[in-house]
């Protein structure tokens, strides 16, 4: 990872704090995005001092703006962008039938509409340097159908074949895609969750380990879309 850049959506806790620190660990400068200054801050600062070099950048992954802001960053700080990684996300789940559209549209915007925009922001640097990778963070429920999961589940099945577009899209110019679906994480939002084993839980660094076992691959080796990664042991009581 010496000299590669990185942008880390939803870096200032859980999953995506994980992976921020250990690119950081293997030498990448990181952009740190999240919509909380104070979490991105400390993500910096626990990586400064180890020695390595991060930026924070308070954003809304569903705004336009607020995106290209976070790319301006990386390029005006770090010349180009290597590694995407689109793990911003919130939980949102009912019925269909029983949905409001606020709800809907809200998830929507977040789980599917950031990963979009971010991909399509950083997608022209990395066609023109004909390398990059971008890992996008899902779900369990991208792959199972768990009846009222409603918008988070509909949006991580989407995420899902949005990588899958993308990566055929762009793999003649040595741009890879991979998707990575974790069962249940012990994050700070799933914390207190009722029926919730923790021990039994996934880690935020057992994703982090994966995603640094893709983005470290011989160029030329494709990961089939989207790779599973649970507990063999149940979660929930």
């Amino acid at each position: 990872m010496e000299n590669k850049t990185a942008i880390v959506t939803g870096g200032g806790t859980g999953i995506g704090k994980a992976i921020a620190l250990a690119l950081a660990q293997a030498g990448a400068q990181v952009v740190v995005c999240g919509r909380r200054e104070g979490p991105l801050q400390t993500v910096v600062t626990m990586i400064e001092k180890t020695g390595g070099t991060a930026v924070a950048v308070s954003a809304d992954v569903s705004a336009e703006a607020d995106v290209a802001r976070v790319v301006e960053t990386a390029v005006d700080h770090f010349s180009t962008v290597d590694i995407l990684i689109n793990n911003a996300g919130i939980g949102g789940g009912d019925a269909i039938h029983r949905h409001s559209i606020e709800a809907w549209d809200h998830v929507m915007a977040v789980n599917l509409r950031g990963p979009f925009l971010l991909a399509r922001a950083v997608l022209p640097i990395m066609r023109q340097q004909q390398s990059g990778h971008i890992i996008n963070i899902s779900s369990e429920a991208g792959i199972e159908h768990y009846a009222g999961n409603g918008a988070y589940g509909v949006t991580k099945h989407a995420l899902n074949a949005l990588g899958e577009f993308i990566q055929r899209e762009n793999q003649h110019l040595n741009i890879r895609i991979n998707t990575i679906c974790p069962g249940m994480v012990l994050t700070p939002m799933a914390e207190g969750t009722p029926g919730l084993i923790p021990e039994k839980c996934l880690s935020p660094e057992d994703v982090a380990d994966l995603t640094m076992w893709l983005l470290t691959r011989q160029p030329n080796l494709k990961i089939g879309l989207p790779v599973l990664i649970q507990t063999m042991a149940n979660p929930w009581r």
